[in-house]
């Protein structure tokens, strides 16, 4: 709960966060094209009824449908990407369904923004993101399983002349007291055909049996373990040619001239064509697409290329940081004069490098047009009605003859969410560009991911702390300076007065009642492309105040945890999620020689984490995370293993990111290619994590994500205490070695 003292500001967070949740709303409706209200065109069954080796599969539109043997398959309008939405969804389902779990399978639907647009976001937009797959889903997918379950009951009241009241659902079967019985399957094509019900009841949480279930594993765990799961670098099809890209050394830069005769020259290149992305060269197969690449010469337009370093841009924003911000996202009460006053003021300055997704599966597509005159894009279709829209553009044709198989994906962390359709464009183009005469793959490798990806913005913040007389926190102000995700965007519409929410979410919302505060922004204009990365402003907002506050609460000579709860309403979420968190982490009992502790809490994507790093120093200036307890207020669990995975996950990914990765650039050129040299967490340094989830009966809410923010802040004040330094710029190496 925030305190009343802190509601007045110049863009209220309800503003912000409603803008987070409606960016579609305005900003697309504007003006970017996106139809809404396609007929459902995806993968199969999702089309229609599909044939399986026991006949039709039936539809129960437009979340599912069941088959002759009693399958079951969900179609998901959320994406999945290792983060178990499908599983999330499928629980959803089967336990309104009383579906048999072993028969459930998921695949993702697109096509049809009215059935599967994203409610958090409006319900303008398909899309995943923001970590409200759950939040999106809970209520539509209970009631089509709760529907589904209506109609086969209602087919099997008719079938046996019986009342429907009379009939019992379990796990997959249909019963009545006469002694008849029935699966699934029996009844599913005459269900198909019963009226949907225009509202169901749905169970009471004392009635669940998988959701909130502990020890119900995922479903697709099998067939991700034994290597048969598929995606989109799997994909094969008769024909199919393999094509790699030449993107401009420079961002901004654009092809002037190529000669491509010697790669052309070599057995199995089928092409090499230009597309407003770069150079694709077409092979038969991606090795010799490859060294194809390699024999192509290419000159290059520079003009509007960005060509500043690292140093150069960061000695601006530093340079930016001291001045007055550009804009205000917050202001309470008369921070200026509460400084004025200040017995004591405290500064710092923390500065957060690029960051690259580095999501194991590079990205990648397939494109081939039918001979119906279809238009087939397989690949990890984060936002499938932009991509299906920019497709059809691209290849000529109505955006309902585009059919987007939806393919899991091997990691995202926001870098598959893209405005421009990215490598979706790029199949496309290069299909184009051969007559679509064959079905086409781009698929990029590590080192072009990492040197025409998109980025974390770089930041810098600058904070000042004022106490009173008593060692109360009474002034705070943090001048945030970095680049802003969604301006020059569809999503531009999210800027307030100036504000891109997403650069100061989790600034703008601290949970600490604070009377006077300000959080400014300047926004930089530079080249370098960025995009949302795992937690999005809270990978920087949240380490900055976590470690400032830390900072405040030695100077006053109190204790981290109960500092924080000074400033906190003692029933709020974060109270009782912090106090959980020292709990377990048994906070007030001494650690054993040459352990330290450290603790950050923070909000993201409505939920709240605390975290309880405890490290060692590894005798060489550095540290070891030797284990982290949290604590995680998400609303309901819907599947509690699957939480505390997206927990530990998120404390692996964040710790990797605060400890060693950095994109830098030298004279405008990505210097890193390839793991070597960018380096997220080793297997090795990872600390033992333990996740406790806070009981609640609130819808669910964000779990992806949230895991991040507090690792960075909670280690860096554990180190503190190890090593004596405070950590401000990262990666941690910068500082430790500096």
């Amino acid at each position: 709960m925030i305190p009343k003292l802190m509601q007045s500001v110049a863009l209220p967070t309800a503003r912000i966060e409603a803008s987070r949740r409606q960016f579609l709303l305005g900003a697309l409706a504007a003006g970017t094209g996106i139809a809404v209200g396609y007929r459902l065109l995806a993968a199969s069954p999702a089309a229609a009824a599909v044939t399986t080796t026991t006949g039709e599969a039936h539809s129960f539109p437009p979340y599912l449908t069941i088959d002759g043997d009693g399958k079951v398959t969900v179609l998901s309008s959320q994406f999945e990407m290792g983060q178990g939405s499908y599983n999330g969804i499928a629980t959803l389902v089967a336990e309104e369904l009383d579906a048999d779990w072993s028969t459930i399978d998921v695949i993702g639907a697109a096509g049809n923004v009215k059935v599967y647009g994203n409610i958090a976001f409006g319900g303008a937009l398909q899309g995943t993101g923001g970590s409200t797959s759950m939040a999106s889903s809970w209520e539509r997918y209970r009631k089509a399983g709760a529907a589904a379950r209506a109609m086969l009951v209602a087919a099997a009241a008719s079938e046996w002349g019986v009342g429907a009241a009379e009939i019992t659902v379990e796990n997959g079967v249909l019963s009545h007291p006469s002694g008849k019985s029935g699966g699934f399957g029996v009844f599913a094509a005459k269900a198909a055909t019963m009226p949907v019900p225009a509202d169901v009841a749905l169970k009471q949480p004392s009635d669940w049996k998988l959701i909130g279930n502990a020890g119900l594993k995922r479903f697709d765990s099998a067939r991700k373990a034994n290597g048969t799961e598929q995606y989109t670098i799997d994909v094969k099809l008769p024909g199919m040619l393999t094509a790699v890209m030449i993107h401009p050394p420079f961002f901004g830069a654009k092809v002037k001239s190529f000669d491509a005769s010697a790669a052309k020259a070599l057995k199995g290149v089928v092409d090499v064509v230009e597309t407003p992305r770069g150079i694709a060269v077409i092979g038969e197969h991606m090795w010799v697409a490859i060294k194809g690449r390699d024999a192509v010469t290419v000159e290059w337009d520079e003009t509007a290329a960005e060509k500043r370093g690292t140093d150069e841009l960061m000695s601006m924003y530093r340079d930016l940081a001291k001045k007055p911000p550009a804009a205000v996202a917050r202001k309470d009460g008369d921070a200026e004069a509460a400084f004025a006053s200040a017995a004591k003021v405290i500064e710092g300055s923390f500065e957060f490098p690029y960051l690259a997704h580095a999501a194991m599966e590079p990205l990648n597509a397939v494109a081939r047009m039918n001979e119906d005159g279809t238009l087939e894009v397989w690949g990890g279709h984060q936002f499938p009605d932009v991509y299906q829209r920019l497709s059809a553009e691209i290849a000529g044709i109505a955006p309902e003859k585009v059919r987007l198989n939806v393919m899991k994906s091997g990691g995202s962390f926001g870098r598959r969410a893209v405005f421009d359709g990215d490598v979706i464009v790029e199949s496309v183009y290069a299909a184009k560009a051969i007559g679509f005469r064959a079905p086409v793959k781009v698929q990029w490798t590590r080192e072009d991911d990492m040197h025409a990806g998109r980025y974390r913005p770089a930041y810098v913040h600058s904070l000042k702390a004022g106490l009173d007389e008593n060692g109360k926190l009474v002034a705070w102000d943090d001048h945030i300076v970095g680049q802003s995700i969604v301006a020059k965007t569809a999503f531009q519409g999210m800027i307030q007065n100036g504000v891109d929410p997403t650069s100061v979410e989790g600034a703008h919302n601290l949970p600490y009642a604070i009377p006077n505060q300000t959080v400014g922004l300047t926004t930089t204009e530079v080249g370098v492309p960025v995009l949302w990365w795992r937690s999005v402003g809270s990978t920087h907002t949240a380490f900055a105040a976590e470690t400032f506050i830390d900072e405040v609460a030695e100077a006053t000579g109190s204790d981290p945890v109960e500092f924080r709860l000074s400033m906190l309403e003692p029933d709020s979420r974060h109270a009782k999620v912090l106090k959980l968190a020292a709990e377990k982490a048994e906070w007030e009992k001494p650690l054993a020689e040459g352990r330290f502790r450290g603790v950050a809490i923070a909000e993201s994507f409505g939920s709240v984490v605390a975290e309880i790093a405890e490290v060692s120093s590894d005798g060489n200036g550095g540290i070891k995370v030797e284990r982290v307890v949290a604590a995680v207020d998400c609303g309901l669990a819907i599947n509690p293993d699957q939480v505390r995975a997206q927990v530990e996950g998120g404390i692996g990914f964040g710790l990797g990111a605060i400890l060693g990765e950095e994109i830098t650039l030298t004279d405008g050129k990505v210097d890193q290619g390839n793991f070597d040299m960018y380096t997220p967490l080793r297997i090795d340094a990872m600390p033992k994590v333990e996740v406790h989830i806070v009981p609640s009966a609130n819808p669910p809410s964000g779990i992806g994500e949230p895991g991040v923010p507090p690792i960075g802040p909670a280690v860096a004040n554990a180190a503190y205490k190890a090593l004596g330094k405070r950590i401000r710029v990262m990666p941690f190496a910068k500082s430790l070695n500096a």
